[in-house]
């Protein structure tokens, strides 16, 4: 398998690939500094210079099961992983954005990582408490957890839009995958995509006026690698898909905030065979 890491504008269509690797690496993270992009690979982290693109390991500690869920603060200052090492189930730790030691956030396991608010006080992500996997926030520092949705089959993906006022997530009820948002309280559950494509990540823009998110074809199950998707935006209050790309990728494409800082540009990963 290659994997090319690649940057989207937005304003004008263009594509650029910006690394080609036979390692398998995933979900890039934007950097605030506007320097380099972040990826994980075989349970590793790596930050992806754009002026001089190649795969420099970051130190992460103890910590060599990180999974695909990661991100940046808001200040650009710290970085949050989903790490199984310790428990033998992912559960989120925090550290400097330029490495260090791992500081243990979640107790609870297992715990995926997916949004930070943009106040950098709370940390959005999905737990498996019960039979299904839902969305809960805790305190950024580490404390109390609070669930957030419940009737769901599964929920997936939570991200804050800019101004903090929603969560974005992905929720599955009777087999369907839409697009929902919430208040960061859990309350003014809105369904935001009621179509027949099974759709999962929804990232909303820095400038407030769309989400991208991930479309896989009807009946797929689960988020696979490896499918035939469409990249796609909404309007950030509902409305007409927008497709903007069609590859092959899933798992592992933009399972994360993934923007640039300048809300023209946006970061994902396909694969080929």
């Amino acid at each position: 398998m290659r994997s090319h890491l690649a940057v989207f504008r937005i304003d004008n269509g263009s594509l650029e690939t910006v690394l080609t690797t036979s390692r398998h690496i995933e979900a890039p993270n934007w950097c605030l500094d506007d320097a380099a992009l972040i990826v994980n690979g075989a349970g590793r982290l790596y930050r992806v210079p754009l002026a001089n693109p190649e795969l420099q390991e970051i130190d992460t500690g103890f910590a060599n099961r990180i999974n695909n869920d990661h991100g940046v603060s808001p200040d650009g200052k710290s970085l949050v992983v989903s790490d199984a090492t310790e428990s033998g189930a992912s559960c989120l730790y925090t550290l400097p954005v330029s490495g260090g030691a791992p500081k243990r956030v979640t107790e609870l396991t297992p715990s995926y990582w997916h949004g930070w608010s943009p106040d950098g006080a709370t940390l959005a992500y999905v737990g498996k408490r019960g039979t299904s996997f839902q969305v809960y926030t805790c305190p950024a520092g580490g404390g109390a957890e609070r669930q957030l949705t419940a009737d769901f089959d599964h929920c997936d993906g939570p991200d804050y839009t800019p101004d903090g006022r929603w969560i974005w997530f992905n929720g599955e009820k009777s087999g369907a995958v839409d697009l929902w948002r919430m208040r960061p309280d859990g309350s003014d559950l809105e369904r935001m995509t009621s179509d027949a494509e099974v759709n999962w990540f929804p990232h909303p823009s820095p400038d407030g006026q769309c989400v991208l998110y991930l479309a896989y074809r009807r009946g797929t199950r689960g988020h696979p690698a490896m499918q035939s998707v469409e990249l796609r935006t909404i309007p950030v209050n509902g409305g007409e898909p927008t497709t903007l790309l069609r590859l092959t990728g899933g798992q592992g494409t933009i399972n994360v905030p993934c923007w640039a800082p300048d809300g023209r540009r946006f970061a994902f990963v396909q694969y080929e065979d």
